[in-house]
């Protein structure tokens, strides 16, 4: 591995905004890219880049300007935005920042389907009608929850609830059995018969071209009426009017959702004002430190590059996530 490395990183004005790049020896030459304009300008020089706004798309305008690029380490969970098939189809590394969001979404997870259940919704607009709103709400423990997608974070939220004593299993690519978070996995082709048996269903799979508007209206017919839907993963991978017509149809009782096909959500939107929906602004995962976190996956993985080690959290680029 050369001496002098340039490492690019894109989606900062200043080096400074990264926690921690002070660690990173003298003769490493960081350039900063926080536009498309940048990126171009500076790419060429790039042994390494470092992508600290996982939302950003200019990676693949400026792509055909790599030179010399030998890694990216992803600032995200998910890959999507920066998968395109030029770089799946290169020699470059992809490393992600796996790990770093796992528990502060399990804790989401939680939060949400204890705000279904408890109705905390209701109980916030009794306070602020003066209303004194008695009724009886759900006792969750029991409760059946289907995760879809059984990578880490899928694995941190099973383990999660089923501390608090739900009953939870898992829907993956492929089935498998005697998985130590899940038990038994069940295989995407079972999805369906799966849904007709959870209370929640919890979808935190990676976006890929096979998982691309994976739940639609015959995903939603075969939950129950009384079935809540949270989705963490990423707003492409529903059918955005499919899942409209279902809470307004009363096929399913309620969503929470934290992803969405375009984002900001539009004002206009009309998941803003459904009773049954809980939305918020791609939040799940973030939590105050968790840029620290994520520079010190990405610091550690720059001395295991320096020093010719095998990297972190890398990508299977034919698969669209980091294996576990």
């Amino acid at each position: 591995m050369p001496d002098n490395i340039t490492l690019v990183i894109h989606g900062v004005e200043t080096a400074e905004q990264i926690p921690g790049i002070d660690r990173i020896s003298a003769d490493t030459r960081i350039l900063c890219a926080p536009d498309l304009a940048s990126l171009q300008r500076h790419l060429p020089e790039a042994d390494v880049l470092l992508g600290w706004n996982f939302r950003a798309t200019e990676l693949r305008q400026a792509w055909p300007l790599v030179d010399r690029l030998r890694w990216i380490q992803w600032g995200g969970a998910g890959v999507d935005a920066v998968l395109f098939p030029e770089l799946a189809a290169s020699d470059v590394l992809l490393t992600n920042a796996r790990g770093v969001f796992d528990r502060a979404m399990a804790e989401y997870t939680l939060g949400l389907i204890l705000a279904f259940g408890k109705e905390f919704s209701e109980t916030y607009t009794a306070q602020r009608e003066h209303r004194w709103s008695y009724r009886l709400t759900e006792l969750m423990a029991g409760r059946s929850v289907l995760v879809v997608g059984v990578g880490s974070i899928g694995r941190e939220i099973a383990r999660v609830l089923k501390r608090m004593d739900f009953v939870v299993s898992g829907v993956g690519r492929s089935a498998r059995g005697a998985d130590p978070d899940f038990g038994d996995i069940h295989g995407v082709s079972d999805l369906n018969s799966c849904l007709s048996q959870a209370d929640y269903v919890v979808l935190i799979t990676p976006l890929t071209p096979e998982t691309r508007g994976l739940f639609g209206a015959e995903q939603f017919s075969a939950m129950k009426s009384s079935a809540r839907f949270i989705n963490l993963g990423r707003g492409e991978l529903v059918d955005e009017g499919a899942l409209l017509a279902a809470l307004q149809g009363g096929q399913i009782a309620g969503a929470g959702l934290d992803v969405f096909c375009t984002e900001p959500l539009p004002s206009e939107s009309p998941f803003w004002d459904l009773d049954n929906v809980i939305v918020s602004p791609h939040m799940s995962g973030d939590y105050q430190g968790h840029q620290e976190a994520m520079a010190e996956v990405f610091l550690e993985n720059f001395e295991r590059f320096r020093d010719g080690r095998e990297l972190l959290n890398q990508v299977d680029k034919s698969l669209g996530f980091a294996k576990i």
